[in-house]
């Protein structure tokens, strides 16, 4: 399916290559793998994969979580990262990874966003999803709804502002990007009756940077922002919480939505899925966001290189 896509990128899976030639026999593929080089010369055969091989930590099963292997799920991560880093390759695609078992490990870790960002030292990134014609950006991500109050300060979403319309420039080429921000409460706080954070934080932010030149809307009601003919006018929302814009754009393109890490040094993409353990090794799996991710990473980087 790669092939048939003709991307403009050489794909290399940063994995282990025993594992992955026993997920194929299980699965009755017989793709051919290379071994991963500089200098190696892309795979012309369709289902062709070039592997920088990492080795497991211990024995895998499909569909089964084993905290021995956390380690290796984290320096599979590494050397990706490392790899963008220092020209290697032009951008990342991860795949989803489940979180607790990770932690179960002894390992702090709640995300590839935030792990990604300490790992690269960026000092503010942003998640926002692509698909079903939106883009929707977070304010907070994977927190407590009752902590997301408390997290939205003056200084974190103008940061955040900052690095959305930057990146929209930038990486997605919108000259003028025009953004939609979402107020936090119902009604946009009602004037204060509903909750203050509308009045004394969102809405001083977006009038400070509008004297900088930025093209933004809000505090907008959620419950309104979402709707067809509103979205229109805008190129991107960012929503206050995780579960505030991203069940809409699930909605909208589930199986074929992205995630993207704004305010990194280098691309990274993703699925917009969990790990769905239960279909693991049975060959059922929708690979349709994959596809999109490795999509979108293949245009950004070739729009980088262009630069």
């Amino acid at each position: 399916m790669l092939a048939r896509r003709r991307l403009p990128a050489r794909i290399v899976v940063v994995a282990d290559r025993g594992l992955l030639e026993a997920r194929a026999r299980q699965l009755g593929l017989a793709p051919r793998m290379g071994d991963f080089s500089v200098q190696e010369k892309p795979l012309r055969q369709a289902g062709g994969l070039l592997v920088r091989h990492v080795p497991l930590s211990a024995p895998a099963a499909a569909g089964r979580l084993d905290p021995a292997n956390s380690e290796y799920v984290m320096r599979t991560l590494e050397l990706a990262a490392q790899g963008c880093s220092d020209g290697t390759f032009d951008a990342m695609v991860t795949g989803p990874v489940q979180k607790s078992v990770i932690n179960q490990a002894g390992i702090a870790f709640t995300g590839h966003t935030e792990f990604l960002a300490e790992h690269l030292r960026a000092p503010h990134v942003v998640m926002m999803l692509v698909g079903g014609g939106l883009r929707v950006a977070l304010a907070t991500t994977h927190i407590p709804l009752g902590d997301v109050a408390s997290r939205i300060t003056r200084a974190d979403l103008e940061r955040t502002l900052i690095v959305l319309r930057h990146d929209l420039v930038e990486r997605f080429a919108i000259a003028r990007p025009r953004i939609a921000v979402a107020a936090l409460n119902p009604h946009a706080g009602e004037g204060g009756f509903l909750g203050r954070e509308e009045i004394e934080i969102i809405t001083p932010v977006i009038a400070r940077l509008r004297r900088r030149g930025f093209n933004l809307a809000g505090p907008l009601p959620a419950d309104t922002l979402f709707t067809p003919q509103r979205l229109k006018a805008y190129d991107c929302v960012l929503a206050m919480y995780h579960d505030q814009g991203l069940p809409v754009l699930k909605y909208a393109s589930f199986g074929t939505g992205v995630n993207v890490t704004l305010g990194l040094p280098i691309i990274r993409t993703s699925v917009d899925h969990g790990t769905a353990l239960e279909l693991a090794g049975r060959g059922k799996a929708d690979i349709g966001s994959l596809l999109e991710a490795i999509t979108l990473a293949a245009q950004l980087a070739v729009r980088a290189r262009r630069r």
